[in-house]
């Protein structure tokens, strides 16, 4: 939730604390082109690391950028929040699917990832739903992105809780 949420409402939350539409455009731009070379760089690591702990550092890299983005204030600590996520969307976008597909059975893999889609679109709603309640209870948008801690919380205690399987050799 707390990972399809940031990439949904960073430049919502960027318009929020004062960032200018040119500084919003350029950045989701620069995103694009940081979160490309990150996602070979992390394909790269998975041959030396496993997956599933590489994916758990994105989510914990996706904390610090939570973190991060609640002192947020200036048009420069946007374009560095940015280039952050865009260090980790890459990579954990690519891990996921990849480790994902060594959990399901080979020949129901289409519906396991249409269902891992479907899962994903809900999940960018319901944290887009959460942040956006917290925000109109609050009045402060960084109570509601705040929230967002909970869900990267709890998703990683949940992948480190999990017991390891065939997938993680």
């Amino acid at each position: 939730d707390g990972v399809y949420t940031i990439i949904e409402l960073a430049t919502s939350y960027g318009k929020d604390v004062g960032i200018g539409d040119t500084d919003l455009l350029l950045a989701l731009l620069l995103t694009q082109i940081v979160a490309f070379p990150f996602a070979l760089i992390f394909g790269k690591l998975s041959k030396k690391f496993k997956t599933r702990k590489l994916i758990e550092v994105c989510v914990f890299g996706y904390i610090l950028i939570v973190l991060f983005a609640l002192q947020l204030d200036k048009a420069w600590e946007f374009w560095l929040l940015a280039v952050c996520v865009a260090m980790f969307q890459g990579g954990i976008q690519a891990l996921s699917r990849s480790y994902f597909s060594r959990l399901v059975p080979k020949e129901n893999s289409n519906e396991f990832f249409g269902i891992f889609d479907i899962f994903g679109k809900g999940a960018a709603f319901t944290g887009t739903l959460l942040v956006g309640v917290l925000t109109q209870i609050t009045g402060h948008s960084k109570i509601g992105v705040a929230a967002l801690l909970i869900l990267l919380v709890v998703g990683l205690i949940i992948l480190i809780k999990v017991p390891k399987n065939s997938a993680d050799i």
